[in-house]
This record gives C-alpha cells, structure tokens and sequence, in this order.
C-alpha cells in the first residue's frame, strides 16, 4: 500500500491545491503550488502575533517539548541527523529567555535622555531548506527562527522531502502551536520565487543556495535576506532574525 504524505500548512495535513504528486520509493510526495504558498503564509501571518505574544519561557518550553517528541520518533530518520536537530531545538530553547539580555540592553546616550533597546521578532520567515542534510539543514534555519519569537514557512529539501515530511507528524503531536510552523514539499524553482516575492514574508533565508534571484525578490519587497552555509554562529543566526526597538524617555528636571 503506497503512503501518501500530505503538506503542513496552518496546524493540519492537507493536500496540494494542484492534486499533484511525486512517486518516492513506495510513498507519495505531494507537490506543492504557488496556492499552497499564498495558504501557509496566511497561516504564518495568522499564528505570528499570539507565538510571538508568548513568553520566552512558554515558547523555550514547547521548543523543549517538540525536541522530546522528535527524540521519541527518532526511528524515521538518519540516527546522527535526529541526534544533532535535536540538540539544536534544546540548544536554541535555552535561548529564548536570554536574547533580551544579550541583544537588548541601556543605551549610553547624553543626558536628559534614558535610551534602551529590546529585540522583537521580525515577523514570518521563508526558509529554502538545503538538500543535504535534509532534516538537520531545515533544523539548522528552523530552530533560531522559533526560539526568536518568528513564525516559519520552509520549502523542504526538494531531492530527500521525506524527513521533513516526517518532521510535520512529529509537530503534528507536539505543542507547537497551530499555523507557526508550515512545511512545502515540491520544486524548489516554482515554490521559492512565490515565497520570496510574498509581501506579507518578512525575512527569507536561502539555505539552499538560490542565490541571487532571491535577493532580487526580497529588495522588491523590501524583507532581509541571509544565506546561511551552516557556519554562522548560533548567536549570528538569532541576530538576523530578530529586530531592535529602540525607546527614548526623557529624564530629570
């Protein structure tokens, strides 16, 4: 009996607006549309105010809970894959209470003027997940954009989908909340420019290594853009995806 695996958008299963799908092995995997895009930002858009509304332990709390349910079905992936992505979800649930103080803080300005700065999320994040390692490449752009308050849309890895696939089941048993977390199956060339050019994405990381056409998209619309090679510092990673409010109060007579 050949599986067949369903897309992740808003909290639930669902199958491709297009009806298509790709033959892996004995499973099929479905192949998303620019439709199925447009679905899982709405639902980004929808989940990023009450995730980010969260309180930093809540939200390093449900972090810590999905590592434990991925750890629980460690059996469908790659065992040094799941090991590593799950230490990067604790890792990244031990900062979600700490980015206010390292990123924040009292600005030294003249007086009368008291200034200080704390980090917000930047809104809802596009990820284009690498090929390899398909499960801890996403992870890797994953974790940092949850633990920092963001809500995610991701394009898996297009040659092995089948580990993000089973990511979206394991979700489906945690706490994360539903619509914070949406995963795309399908081509890489026809879903990443939707995504990209969407003017309600806030921030895009090309962990695949598109280049240059999503730097143009973002520019046009106006979002930052970061192209991670797995060598940035995990305190780099939170930095990108994080904006800094700055208030001034005036003090004194």
């Amino acid at each position: 009996m050949r599986k067949t695996y369903k897309l992740w958008i808003g909290g639930a299963f669902v199958r491709s607006e297009s009806g298509r799908y790709d033959k892996a092995g004995a499973t099929n995997i479905p192949r998303g549309s620019r439709k199925d895009v447009r679905d899982a930002v709405a639902a980004a858009r929808k989940a990023a105010g009450p995730w980010a509304a969260r309180t930093a332990y809540n939200r390093g709390q449900i972090l810590y809970r999905a590592a434990e349910a991925l750890e629980s079905d460690a059996q469908r992936f790659d065992k040094a894959e799941v090991e590593q992505a799950t230490d990067l979800l604790i890792h990244y649930a031990g900062w979600t209470d700490k980015l206010h103080a390292v990123l924040g803080g009292v600005n030294p300005v003249a007086a009368p003027f008291l200034s200080f700065s704390v980090p917000e999320p930047t809104g809802v994040v596009a990820i284009v997940a690498p090929d390899q390692p398909a499960l801890l490449g996403l992870m890797t752009s994953l974790a940092p954009a949850l633990a920092a308050g963001n809500t995610v849309v991701a394009i898996l890895s297009e040659a092995e989908p089948l580990p993000g696939l089973d990511l979206a089941e394991v979700l489906g048993v945690a706490d994360v909340p539903a619509g914070a977390v949406n995963l795309l199956s399908g081509r890489r060339d026809e879903l990443a420019p939707a995504l990209a050019a969407h003017r309600d994405v806030n921030a895009i990381i090309d962990a695949a290594g598109v280049g240059a056409e999503l730097d143009q998209l973002g520019a046009e619309t106006i979002k930052r853009v970061s192209h991670w090679d797995g060598s940035e510092s995990p305190l780099a990673r939170l930095e990108a995806l994080t904006e800094l409010k700055t208030a001034w109060h005036p003090v004194g007579a």
